[in-house]
């Protein structure tokens, strides 16, 4: 099971738990000072907010589908269960405001799809501001890279308050396709401050609370997927962020590449929904 909170970091705002539950299990939280998400990984589940429950068609997996999600507030209780099992984020963050339970149908989330050719990628924008303006700091998408393919590139940073640029703390979760003789790997990098390259793996995470990071590597014959969770103390909620210098030329090359033909990998209606 993965805990990770503001304090465990060693930062202020971004937290995320992971739960794995079994047929029928159900597991509860008081959100205290954080507001959350219950994004389905794989598997349903019923979510009750303080007496409201809410059902969340969920998905397989991550590869198979865009998920449903609720929003709890802050100072609430949060109970999940879930029938059949499955594995289910919670990504959070530390806030201020308390705010209205609330369901995020899968058909709302904006598909987006970014880069090209090699650097084409899959976002699901399903807590960013603009497709998601009912949390207080919270801030949360996920990404898809076809295997081959590197995604959070250019490298960028999000460490300054300044025009064009906000601080957020952030933390990937990753999930990686299977091969014909078992798991996947891809690779993450992070520089700047700190000097990482990090080989990655279902379930793995890796926190970032300042400097460049990108590009994730999909590794050739397996697909990636990361879950990015951003809070951070400014009072607007918004994901600012400034390209590397040395590699933001590469953006002006996309014009003219075509999209990778293996995206959109999924949709809310599955992988058959695709174009």
């Amino acid at each position: 099971m993965t805990v990770i909170t503001p304090e465990s970091a060693g930062w202020a705002y971004s937290g995320l738990r992971v739960w794995d539950l079994a047929p029928g299990e159900d597991r509860t939280l008081d959100t205290g000072d954080d507001e959350l998400l219950v994004l389905p990984l794989s598997g349903s589940c019923s979510v009750t907010v303080d007496g409201e429950t809410f059902r969340v068609a969920g998905r397989e997996s991550v590869f198979s589908r865009v998920s449903d999600f609720v929003y709890a507030p802050r100072d609430a209780r949060v109970t999940v269960t879930s029938a059949g099992g499955g594995r289910f984020a919670l990504p959070s963050a530390r806030c201020e405001n308390r705010l209205s339970a609330r369901y995020g149908p899968a058909e709302d989330v904006p598909v987006e799809l970014r880069g090209a050719g090699q650097a084409g990628r899959q976002v699901n924008n399903f807590c960013t501001p603009e497709a998601f303006p009912y949390a207080d700091r919270l801030i949360a998408c996920e990404v898809l890279t076809p295997a081959g393919n590197w995604s959070s590139y250019p490298p960028h940073k999000h460490d300054e308050e300044r025009p064009g640029e906000c601080v957020l703390e952030e933390i990937y979760y990753f999930e990686i396709g299977d091969g014909p003789n078992g798991p996947g790997m891809g690779y993450q990098r992070v520089y700047g401050t700190t000097d990482v390259l990090k080989e990655v793996r279902s379930g793995d995470t890796v926190l970032i609370p300042h400097g460049w990071h990108g590009p994730s590597m999909a590794a050739p014959g397996y697909d990636m997927y990361y879950l990015n969770v951003m809070a951070g103390p400014a009072p607007e909620r918004a994901w600012l962020i400034c390209d590397d210098p040395a590699h933001a030329w590469v953006r002006s090359t996309w014009a003219g590449q075509p999209m990778d033909a293996r995206l959109p990998m999924t949709s809310a209606e599955g992988v058959e929904g695709r174009r």
